[in-house]
């Protein structure tokens, strides 16, 4: 059951038109049992008298702001304006005299959300079967000095406005949260209340176990983006019981964010079991098997809707003690048009991973409308969220499964993931074959950064993320032929590494032995960092040690074309990186 609150302002204003019958036919349209409360007791009462029809049209036919203006005068004042100019102004003026100044300023006022015996009458005469929405008129400010004021949604009440509250309530400012007396009936009445909306703690279930590597070493050539879905496969074998719980969402991009093979897995959720028409097809490489044990959820183009459903599913822990590990997959720029209320999702407790992809201006063959700008920045200022960009397919199972395990659990978090669509040859990971440096490997990943080439002789060091690191790798070969020596640094989550960076100053609880592993203090050397993003991102790297630095990244709209053009129209090519390494060496 929905009640919706009608007083007609808005935080600025009052709103010249109310869409109520539009709002009553969205809901009958729908199913829903539609109750409107409009007016109480005693303004249903004068409409029943002589002259009362003729009231009754009056004040259903005046705008918002005539009405409201009416809360605001005096009884004499609404003698002569309520009757109004039109041709039943004599009724209306004959039924007002006949009302006391206070029955009068009561009368008007008197509207249905307000009325307990109205209200009462609308919860009894709900259906059971089906949901109900009650339209309750209201007045903002009810029976206070700033009731019915077009500005008053800022306004504060004086201490002597407040005492006459107090009075009019039966209450004392000095003491104001006195009950009511627990032997009187109103006392009980809210005891059996307070009672019944008693809700034992949630037990909190035993975390779920993700495994921190799956063990197999990527090869060939593979991009981030269908590391997600083979991720989420390799999980699910390891461990059903993560895997279970796993449910991913999508705004109508499955199959443009590689989430294909995992849909052919565990199928898409409905109520009921439905035909897959295109079961037999040769050609239907994804299919939808919609059933009601189904894991994944098809949204439209709505990704509002998804990051709602995103922090609902993600609060179940903490809810019903039973945690889900939900997953919301979107094309990366669109990760800013949902930011609100993904956010308020994480701070109401929802803990979730949230995917971007295709990303940055490396999807530039889609076209330039698509490229996110800013996203890298986002999750680095995201409260409650760790952020991760991971250059290989390696480092983005450990981020996949580094953030699940710490997800449905007090304490926990969300993730945010950015990942690409370009195809990166996997032998550049170099992945340690060795059990200890591997893990060693992993741990520098998931704390935020790792040297992917370390020299003692290096003059420079070149801090890349994501997709840039080929191009970071690149420029350290031109370098070197050119008789400079670099050191190049994966970046994997600049959001960890600002913490640790702050954490060294006294300024958060975050560990920071990160930073002395990948930017020693005892080896300042000039510092070149480069993403597909805006290059503020990074730009605190520099303070590390206090080095001399350029930062290459995406300050101007996307273009469409090869990347080779693109990473060099925005200035992020390996030439770039290299030229911007000379520059800090001269």
């Amino acid at each position: 059951m929905w009640i919706i609150d009608l007083n007609r302002q808005s935080l600025d204003r009052v709103v010249p038109t109310v869409g109520v019958p539009r709002m009553q036919g969205m809901f009958e349209a729908a199913g829903w049992q539609v109750i409107t409360v409009k007016y109480g007791r005693l303004l249903e009462g004068l409409f029943e008298r002589s002259g009362g029809e003729s009231l009754c049209r009056r004040i259903d036919d005046m705008t918002n702001p005539e009405y409201q203006r009416l809360l605001r005068c005096s009884a004499q004042e609404l003698r002569d304006r309520l009757p109004g100019t039109g041709p039943e102004a004599q009724q209306i003026g004959t039924l007002l005299a006949t009302l006391t100044d206070d029955e009068l300023l009561a009368a008007i006022r008197n509207l249905g959300g307000h009325d307990h015996v109205a209200l009462d009458a609308a919860l009894s005469s709900i259906d059971d079967t089906r949901p109900t929405v009650i339209l309750a008129y209201t007045v903002k400010g009810f029976g206070l000095a700033t009731e019915g004021h077009p500005q008053n949604h800022s306004s504060l009440l004086t201490v002597e406005q407040m005492q006459e509250l107090a009075e009019r309530s039966g209450m004392t400012l000095d003491a104001p949260w006195q009950h009511f007396d627990p032997a009187g009936e109103p006392g009980r009445l809210c005891a059996a209340v307070a009672s019944q909306l008693q809700r034992d703690p949630v037990p909190v279930a035993p975390d779920v176990h993700v495994p921190e590597d799956l063990g197999r070493t990527p090869q060939g050539m593979a991009n981030t983006q269908a590391a997600l879905g083979r991720a989420l496969l390799d999980l699910n074998r390891a461990a059903p019981e993560a895997g279970s719980r796993i449910v991913t969402l999508s705004p109508d991009v499955s199959s443009s964010t590689n989430l294909g093979g995992w849909i052919n897995k565990v199928g898409v959720w409905a109520s009921g079991e439905r035909d897959d028409w295109f079961a037999d097809d040769g050609e239907t490489l994804l299919h939808w098997r919609e059933h009601p044990h189904g894991q994944h959820m098809e949204l439209g183009i709505a990704e509002v809707n998804l990051v709602s459903a995103l922090g609902e599913f993600g609060a179940t822990w903490s809810r019903w003690g039973q945690p889900l590990l939900p997953i919301g997959v979107m094309y990366d720029p669109f990760v800013e048009r949902a930011l609100e209320p993904w956010t308020f999702g994480m701070y109401a407790g929802g803990q979730s991973l949230m995917v971007g992809t295709p990303s940055g201006v490396t999807l530039s063959g889609e076209g330039g409308a698509h490229q996110s700008i800013t996203t890298p920045s986002i999750g680095l200022e995201k409260p409650g969220c760790i952020t991760y960009e991971p250059a290989f397919v390696i480092d983005t199972e450990w981020a996949v499964l580094a953030i699940l395990g710490q997800m449905g659990r007090p304490g926990g978090q969300s993730g945010y993931l950015r990942l690409s669509t370009r195809p990166i040859d996997q032998k550049l990971a170099a992945v340690p074959a060795d059990p200890v440096a591997r893990e060693r490997r992993r741990r520098h990943s998931m704390a935020g950064a790792y040297l992917l080439r370390r020299s003692d002789a290096a003059n420079v060091t070149i801090a890349a993320m994501g997709a840039m690191v080929p191009e970071a790798l690149a420029a350290a070969d031109r370098l070197d032929e050119l008789g400079h020596t670099a050191d190049v640094l994966v970046v994997t989550s600049p959001g960890l590494l600002f913490r640790a960076l702050q954490a060294r100053r006294g300024l958060d609880e975050a560990p920071d032995w990160i930073l002395e592993s990948v930017l020693p203090a005892h080896k300042p050397t000039p510092l070149v960092t480069v993403l597909d993003g805006h290059p503020h991102t990074l730009a605190f790297l520099a303070t590390v040690n206090g080095v001399k630095a350029a930062h290459l990244g995406v300050t101007r709209f996307g273009q469409a074309g090869d990347l080779a053009s693109v990473y060099r129209y925005h200035g992020i090519d390996a030439e770039a990186v290299a030229s911007a390494a000379l520059d800090l060496l001269e």
